[in-house]
């Protein structure tokens, strides 16, 4: 097929303004998009340049934050994805070439796929623990430029799809926009430097030679040769013995940084969250800036970890915290207002730390030659856990008891004793006695004790309690 001829009576009515230029959601597909792809990166930075400038996209999301309208950095985020092939950009990575935030890339993606420049082919994924799947998209260029610009397009392929035309001319009143546009694509938008001031010193300015002069000539402090005057005013140099001991007078004492630098009150909620992690057990893996959040009344306050631990033993825990901060936040609630001034919060950490002393002392006693157990299978597991070794004699019959060496000298009646047991106990929530054998003798003889489906039923029931999914307790 050959390009539609040129057409010459109404090329001067083909360049349109255009009222506005915006995209839904649902158009921000490739599917659905009405835009076509674009050839190359070079082709598709001229339309880009051409929305930019064109003033024509205005946001329909209103917020106190973010760009308001399509700007250099939506074009610089533009020239990135230009030199992808495929276009599958990660946040991080623009985050890293551009130096922006992920709000603010991410809010610029935002305003390519509003202005038809962008369009989804597979939408990003977050999975967890996989990383997620960055979003692939299609580089596009949407209808309004061409309309704008006289471009004329053709479907080469009738079983094609619709974004897979092809240019085949431009309008006489467009050639001349569209090479300013291709000067455009052919420079690289840069990060704009920061304005300093003409009345501002230089730096290092105020450090150099003084020289007095007139307020008619311009004085240069470097001279040539060896007359110490000058016409243009004289300069004060330092004297030779100072210069020949290595010391001399700078009009710039220099700071002496002594110590670290001190904290201030953000740091100090960090340092304190920090420490409270690596102290109380059941805080676990929670967010450190989360906990400094909670902990800025406290912190601020001039608490110490001791003294926060201290209030948080007050009232007992519960066994399995799910939201650790959400605990935290509860119990400090009134924390300041109980303990208002420092000498009331030494005092409750050294009755604290007298009643944890007074604990250990407590389960001090209580350690001493062990003591044989009293439940009558976990004697007999004891026992076949010891072998080779003959049980006391009973002064009463007089008789030695024959000392039982493994699961497998165990009889019938006794095996069926210590099976209903099980069961009885695994209904009730416990896992003693299959755990026991288990662990001490291995799943092949605790199988052959207990069977292989209570084993199998306790080894998941274990499993599951240490699961932040699955609760246990007793009503």
């Amino acid at each position: 097929m050959l390009p539609a001829p040129r057409r010459a009576a109404d090329d001067a009515d083909a360049v349109i303004v255009m009222p506005e230029l915006f995209v839904a959601e649902a158009s921000q597909w490739l599917s659905t998009s009405s835009g076509r792809i674009a050839g190359e990166g070079y082709s598709w930075m001229q339309a880009v340049h051409w929305v930019a400038g064109s003033g024509i996209y205005q946001p329909r999301r209103h917020r106190s934050h973010g760009p308001r309208s399509f700007g250099p950095t939506t074009v610089r985020v533009a020239q990135e994805l230009a030199a992808l092939s495929p276009c599958r950009p990660g946040i991080k990575y623009l985050m890293r070439r551009i130096g922006l935030s992920e709000r603010t890339v991410q809010d610029h993606l935002r305003i390519l796929r509003e202005t038809g420049l962008l369009a989804w082919i597979v939408r990003g994924t977050r999975v967890a623990g996989d990383g997620g799947q960055a979003s692939e998209f299609a580089r596009m260029i949407p209808p309004e430029f061409d309309v704008a610009l006289g471009i004329r397009t053709v479907q080469r392929d009738e079983d094609a799809p619709a974004y897979t035309r092809a240019v085949s001319g431009i309008a006489e009143s467009g050639r001349e926009l569209i090479a300013k546009l291709a000067k455009k694509a052919s420079r690289k938008v840069r990060k704009p430097r920061p304005k300093t001031s003409s009345k501002a010193p230089a730096k290092g300015a105020d450090q150099g030679v003084v020289t007095a002069v007139s307020g008619e000539s311009r004085c240069t402090p470097m001279q040539v040769g060896t007359s110490s005057s000058s016409s243009a005013g004289t300069t004060s140099l330092p004297s030779e013995n100072k210069l020949a001991s290595g010391q001399s007078d700078s009009p710039t004492p220099k700071k002496v940084n002594c110590g670290r630098r001190k904290l201030n009150s953000v740091g100090r909620r960090f340092q304190l969250a920090g420490e409270l992690l690596r102290q109380v057990p059941w805080m676990g893996r929670a967010s450190v800036p989360r906990i400094a959040w909670i902990l800025k009344e406290v912190a601020d306050a001039g608490w110490a970890v001791d003294e926060v631990i201290a209030f948080l033993d007050l009232g007992d825990a519960p066994e399995r915290i799910h939201r650790p901060s959400g605990f935290l936040a509860g119990r400090l609630a009134t924390a300041v207002a109980q303990w208002p001034t420092a000498e009331s919060r030494a005092r409750a950490v050294q009755a604290y730390r007298d009643s944890r002393r007074a604990e250990q002392a407590r389960h001090q006693e209580w350690e001493g030659h062990w003591q044989a157990p009293t439940s009558e299978s976990v004697r007999r597991l004891v026992a076949a856990s010891i072998p080779r070794q003959q049980q006391p004699a009973d002064d009463a019959q007089g008789e030695v008891l024959p000392a039982e060496t493994g699961i497998d000298d165990l009889d019938q009646e006794q095996r069926r004793e210590l099976r209903v047991m099980a069961w009885g106990e695994f209904t009730r929530g416990e896992t003693t006695l299959v755990m026991g054998a288990f662990h001490t003798f291995g799943r092949p003889a605790a199988e052959r004790l207990y069977g292989a489906d209570l084993v199998q039923r306790a080894l998941r029931f274990t499993s599951g309690s240490r699961s932040s999914l699955m609760a246990l307790g007793k009503r």
